[in-house]
């Protein structure tokens, strides 16, 4: 079995709610604010569904046209798509993978900036999370006033829990920094 990657994960997963084509699979990852998990876009969402297909994890159930647009093609998912489905979530909720994100990397030379421009840098950040979070907590309020189950949000809170920490590890970082707790530039620049 092929490993799936994060938006074919969503995309089978949509297709085990129902049949639908690929451009309501794009509406409802956008209005549930999944691409805030998944990097998603109505090119990449139409190749990996081409993908899938060609995999036998889906297949097409018919094609419509309503009024002038273009002809959509309606997906349902396979009973090997199901498998992929189970298998691919199975083991990567079990087995941590290190994915290599690249704030870690920018966060290990802010060194080369002067401390002020890093306090202030980080701070932007800090500004953009608490943002973030509002939106996420206004989500996850509105998924609970509408009764939908916890188990379908819980990746929202799992996010919401992550940039919660960061943000709090930062603030401390920049309190470090601004206290000189923490020596910012233990080498002279040559």
């Amino acid at each position: 079995m092929a490993e799936l990657t994060p938006l074919a994960i969503s995309v089978l997963a949509l297709l085990e709610e129902r049949p639908m084509h690929a451009y309501e699979m794009y509406q409802l990852l956008i209005s549930r604010k999944q691409d805030r998990m998944v990097k998603v876009r109505p090119g990449s969402l139409y190749h990996t569904v081409e993908r899938l297909a060609g995999q036998n994890y889906l297949r097409a159930t018919g094609t419509e046209r309503a009024g002038n647009r273009p002809e959509r093609t309606t997906y349902e998912i396979t009973p090997e798509g199901s498998a992929a489905l189970t298998e691919r979530v199975e083991t990567a909720i079990e087995t941590f993978t290190y994915e290599f994100p690249l704030f870690p990397v920018v966060l290990s030379e802010a060194h080369n900036l002067e401390a002020d421009d890093a306090v202030l840098r980080v701070r932007r950040r800090i500004a953009q999370i608490e943002e973030l979070l509002a939106e996420l907590d206004a989500s996850l309020e509105a998924a609970r006033q509408k009764g939908v189950p916890e188990v379908f949000w819980i990746g929202g809170s799992y996010i919401r829990h992550q940039l919660a920490t960061e943000r709090e590890w930062l603030t401390t970082f920049t309190d470090r920094i601004e206290s000189k707790d923490l020596e910012w530039q233990p080498r002279d620049k040559k």
